[in-house]
């Protein structure tokens, strides 16, 4: 997994005061991590836009503009000059090896790099800008972003300066950032970065329960009881993701009604129940046997909607996993926040932060374009999501995993961040087109991992 900072200019400071680099050092450098991944994917000749903010992240802009000229054709558009003393530096630069500024934007261009304001950025986009982004992305170019894509530029790269910020993993980010770099200011990432509770998610962290004990049985590897509510289909695929996913019994907690035949049945739970997924399809409030007990679970669903949850949140070995509107109703049970779900949406760490801060025994699992687990003081990011999983019995199959990897023995984080892990790549591997998958077909791709 890779770090994750809330902000890095601290980062930055860090490096002049500790290792003697100037602000101009660093931003020579952050030209010349955009410079090389345009060297290494395009060829020379090529025709260049940089759009150039009156700032520091303009500055980059232009320091890149230098250092392309010659090897590129280069257009640099500056639509509101120069402010920070390194943008007045860099364009005097510019200027001396014969790169003079347009007053337009044509509609001829390879490349489009953006260069207007940077992650640091946090006041309303005029309508100037707007207009901007608007005729930039309607150019048929290669875009990329410098640092941090203003909103709504649609980045097919955006090469992030020193570090991975948080701002670039909230949810309608996805659509703008496209494949995300870090770019070199001198120093490598382990050096630059400190200490930090926010983390990226890859793939090498998924830990599948593979068996590589030869003498074993059915029981060496959990039961997963699953309480089967109103609507059953919910339950039912949850229990056949979780025998998919490695537990050696499934049990349905349901009346009679059609099930896979290697899914068993019962209207209380087992008593060698290794860990239980309740609020799938619930419906109904849930009964306080299927409450008051110790056993590891998997809340979903219906259950964020009920006053009952509080009962849950004090036990140990909990993963929790709504969707926004889900863990808007949560908070306010919790007495947390009354919040709409845009305000969730604009400020998904806070959010996740403050919850996991009142219950640090809980895991924490919020769903979205970019999954958030936390715990305790840590937030996991998982970015391999897919529109192709926007389906109902999309989180019913995720419930399932985490179930599966409960009965295991996974601990609750363990077990979220591997199911998550497993539910989004599965999805990545999926052939046929991005609207037809099926629950289903997720867990058959899951079998594939």
């Amino acid at each position: 997994m890779q770090k994750i900072f809330k902000e890095v200019n601290s980062l930055d400071q860090r490096c002049y005061k500790e290792f003697e680099l100037s602000e101009d050092l660093l931003m020579e450098n952050a030209a010349n991590s955009m410079a090389n991944f345009i060297l290494n994917k395009f060829d020379k000749g090529s025709k260049i836009l940089i759009v150039s903010g009156n700032g520091n992240n303009g500055a980059d802009g232009i320091a890149l503009a230098r250092t392309l000229f010659g090897d590129f054709n280069i257009e640099l558009y500056m639509p509101f000059g120069t402010k920070s003393n390194m943008s007045k530096t860099q364009l005097e630069r510019a200027n001396k090896i014969g790169i003079k500024p347009v007053d337009i934007i044509s509609d001829n261009y390879n490349i489009v790099v953006e260069c207007l304001f940077g992650s640091g950025f946090n006041k309303p986009i005029s309508d100037e800008v707007l207009n901007i982004i608007s005729k930039l992305n309607n150019l048929k170019a290669y875009k990329i972003a410098c640092d941090f894509p203003v909103i709504p530029f649609s980045a097919d790269t955006t090469i992030t300066m020193g570090a991975l910020k948080n701002g670039l993993f909230l949810d309608y980010m996805k659509d703008f950032t496209g494949e995300i770099i870090v770019g070199n200011l001198g120093i490598s990432r382990q050096t630059y970065e400190i200490n930090t509770n926010y983390f990226l998610l890859e793939s090498c962290d998924m830990k599948l329960p593979f068996r590589t004990k030869l003498d074993s049985h059915k029981g060496s590897y959990g039961h997963l009881a699953v309480i089967v509510g109103d609507k059953k289909g919910a339950g039912i695929i949850a229990c056949e993701a979780g025998f998919t996913f490695g537990a050696g019994l499934v049990t349905a907690i349901t009346k009679a009604t059609n099930l896979p035949l290697h899914i068993m049945q019962s209207e209380e739970i087992p008593k060698n129940t290794t860990a239980l997924a309740l609020g799938m399809g619930l419906g109904e409030q849930l009964e306080d046997r299927f409450i008051n007990n110790d056993l590891p679970k998997i809340i979903d669903a219906d259950m964020f909607y009920q006053t009952s949850i509080i009962k849950i949140l004090s036990q140990s070995n909990i993963v929790l996993t709504p969707h926004p509107k889900e863990f808007c109703s949560l908070l306010k049970i919790c007495d947390l926040e009354d919040i709409t779900i845009e305000e969730l949406q604009n400020n998904r760490f806070k959010y996740v932060n403050k919850f996991c801060e009142q219950y640090p025994n809980v895991v924490l699992l919020l769903k979205g374009a970019n999954v958030l687990i936390g715990q305790n003081e840590k937030i996991f990011i998982n970015t391999f999501g897919t529109a192709k999983l926007s389906f109902g019995g999309s989180g019913d199959v995720l419930s399932g995993l985490i179930g599966s990897l409960l009965a295991q023995k996974y601990t609750p984080i363990e077990s979220a961040i591997t199911a998550s892990l497993a539910h989004t790549l599965a999805s990545v591997n999926y052939a046929l087109n991005d609207y037809s998958m099926k629950p289903q077909d997720l867990i058959d791709e899951i079998r594939k991992l």
